[in-house]
């Protein structure tokens, strides 16, 4: 939804997804309901750290412009898999931050741009152990302990980012879509669960349009580049717990995530998933060109019933 509201506007949108029958599906459909074609798709696995490096390299020399980096991919359990390493931590976190590296010299070219990370309420609940950063993740309690470890990772790197950033004209900010209908949660519970929680999913969570309009309002909405690293939720900053607002984690999170993206010595050397592995499907939104020239149209309020 944030893709098609995007198209519609006119922007030139390149749908990054690990499932190449799921992007394309998706690419055609957004033609097809916004009447653009400058919709592409384009391979990016954010568990594989060569894959964010192929991306990153394909998308630079055939892209000349780049004006916002949205981070929509993420993952709440790591289904079958079993790495040797945390695959919802370098989902969430570690490849986006390598993907950030990697494109910022085209942001800074093409300033002003931003970028947006998708963050979730649940970084409250995180709690970012050093020593175990990148440990395998195991049964459902580690896993929903890494989801809100990685969400506060993501709020944690958006304040250093934009720390890092000023005054060069890119701004970044961390974006709650609020509880969103979606498959994220819902994909890796038995079936019987499933067929008991859906319908109540549909009666209590929020649409996916109604989900992208906050991280529509960080790309899109004037005037708030001054609250660059800030958390949003419902369209407005919201205050963040000390544990996300601490400069001193922060920075020893940047450093951390070098290490484990492969920029400093002592990097992880897992930068390849195993052969086989199931994966959700992710998405990753670079879109161009210009803001101002996609920026000036309302957007969709969301009901009472929707600001949770």
């Amino acid at each position: 939804m944030t893709a098609l509201e995007l198209a519609q506007r006119g922007a030139r949108v390149v749908l990054a997804c690990r499932s190449k029958e799921k992007g394309e599906a998706a690419v055609y459909d957004i033609r097809k309901e916004s009447g653009n074609n400058e919709v592409i798709f384009m391979m990016l696995d954010l568990s594989s750290l060569t894959s964010v490096h192929s991306f990153a390299t394909a998308f630079l020399s055939s892209e000349p412009r780049l004006d916002l980096l949205i981070h929509n991919a993420g993952i709440s359990s790591c289904g079958k898999a079993k790495e040797n390493f945390n695959l919802i931590l370098r989902v969430n976190h570690v490849g986006p931050f390598l993907l950030t590296h990697l494109l910022l010299p085209r942001l800074k070219a093409n300033a002003p741009s931003r970028v947006v990370v998708m963050a979730s309420a649940a970084h409250r609940r995180g709690r970012l152990d050093f020593s175990r950063l990148d440990c395998p993740v195991w049964g459902w309690q580690q896993e929903l302990r890494a989801y809100a470890d990685s969400k506060l990772a993501n709020v944690l790197f958006t304040r250093e980012l934009a720390t890092q950033l000023e005054g060069s004209g890119v701004t970044c900010y961390a974006a709650h879509p609020g509880p969103v209908n979606s498959e994220l949660f819902l994909r890796h519970v038995p079936g019987w669960l499933h067929l008991l929680l859906s319908p109540l999913a549909w009666l209590v969570l929020r649409t996916p349009r109604g989900g992208a309009q906050t991280p529509l309002h960080c790309a899109l909405q004037e005037g708030i580049e001054p609250l660059s690293g800030r958390y949003f939720a419902n369209c407005h900053v919201e205050e963040v717990p000390t544990t996300a607002r601490d400069d001193r984690a922060a920075r020893r999170l940047w450093e951390a995530s070098e290490k484990l993206a492969g920029l400093s010595k002592g990097g992880s050397q897992n930068t390849n998933p195993k052969p086989g592995s199931p994966r959700n499907p992710l998405a990753q939104i670079a879109t161009s060109p210009a803001l101002s020239r996609f920026r000036n149209l309302s957007f969709p309020l969301l009901s009472e019933g929707q600001r949770t």
